[in-house]
């Protein structure tokens, strides 16, 4: 596997690459060699991935790329590795570890290029806003569900979000409480390997219902519905009803679950002012068109800012296109989609 990493980077002759053999090594070398990006593998010797990925984040953090096999535990483990501080990963799929590297290349470069210019997510201190928001979040988490109440107004919440995403999407969605009256959709550049677990994950962490979108569902108020990865999602009505469907990966978009076709499809089924769309954190554009008209339409956009972005290119294309209603941190995403919604 090293040597195959080495000749992907070798070709490009703006690399400066170090190889360690184990998770201990890595650790060393983060603080000798002093790289700009690490890939990590989860399997190694002596020191496995998440354990040298926590010494990385608390010696000299830097950013990380995990390698990831597209399997639920790879899924599990990568969350994690992405809680723990890793910026993104990379799914390796199964074969030999050339064909797997010559289908990945690619995107790997892109996203250690990537993983290069990203700027990190601390944990929040002690007795800062984000703790003590985080705290509200546990304390909210604690108590009995409340009863949605259905209100006569139908309105929606869309999210879109690339590299970065899952950790940041941690400080807005568990901030919503039980009785958020409108249904909230997510489009999460993900492996379809990897969505369910996300969205399970988030179901653990959130008083709202999380799930994977991985067949049609009827929107209701109190849910998020993550879109399955591998394919696109789309609203429709059926039977009366709004509707998430997923569908297979349209070639139009370079991105998927696309955000672009999730924020056209809401503009055919609902009215501009009963849509608020949210673009966090992601490397490239998607969304920033659809979202940049939903606000032109009179709809309500937010754009995650500069200094919480991991990779600030998705929210700044928006801002760019004059597609931002407003421009605020990660952690304050949630209130202020709270006093849109009215609660």
């Amino acid at each position: 596997m090293r040597r195959h990493l080495s000749q992907v980077f070798a070709k490009q002759n703006d690399f400066e690459i170090q190889f360690a053999r184990n998770g201990g090594e890595a650790v060393r070398f983060n603080n000798e060699f002093k790289p700009d990006v690490i890939t990590l593998d989860v399997n190694m010797p002596e020191m496995d991935g998440i354990s040298a990925l926590a010494q990385i984040m608390q010696e000299r953090p830097v950013p990380v790329v995990m390698v990831s096999s597209l399997t639920e535990r790879g899924a599990l483990v990568t969350l994690e590795a992405l809680n723990l501080g890793a910026v993104d990963y990379i799914a390796k799929p199964g074969g030999t570890i050339s064909l797997t590297l010559d289908q990945i290349a690619e995107q790997l470069l892109l996203k250690v290029r990537a993983a290069a210019k990203a700027r990190l997510r601390r944990r929040p201190a002690p007795g800062s806003l984000v703790h003590q928001l985080r705290r509200e979040r546990e304390s909210m988490a604690a108590r009995p569900m409340k009863p949605v109440p259905h209100k006569s107004r139908e309105d929606i919440v869309l999210i879109g979000t690339s590299t970065g995403g899952p950790r940041t999407l941690e400080d807005v969605i568990p901030f919503l409480p039980a009785d958020f009256p409108c249904p909230v959709v997510v489009a999460q550049h993900m492996p379809a390997a990897f969505t369910n677990s996300f969205a399970n994950r988030m179901n653990s962490l959130s008083a709202l219902t999380v799930v994977e979108a991985s067949s049609p569902m009827a929107l209701e108020p109190g849910h998020v519905y993550v879109g399955k990865g591998g394919a696109d999602m789309i609203i429709s009505n059926r039977a009366g009803k709004k509707t998430i469907l997923p569908k297979p990966e349209s070639s139009e978009f370079l991105w998927h679950p696309s955000v672009e076709l999730l924020g056209r499809t809401a503009l055919e089924h609902y009215r501009p002012n009963q849509i608020a769309a949210v673009l966090l954190t992601g490397m490239g554009h998607d969304g920033s068109d659809a979202f940049a008209e939903i606000k032109r339409r009179g709809g309500y956009t937010i754009a995650e800012s500069e200094e919480t972005s991991v990779v600030f290119g998705m929210p700044s294309e928006l801002i760019r296109k004059g597609g931002a209603t407003e421009i605020v941190r990660a952690e304050i995403v949630a209130e202020r989609l709270k006093r849109w919604a009215g609660v």
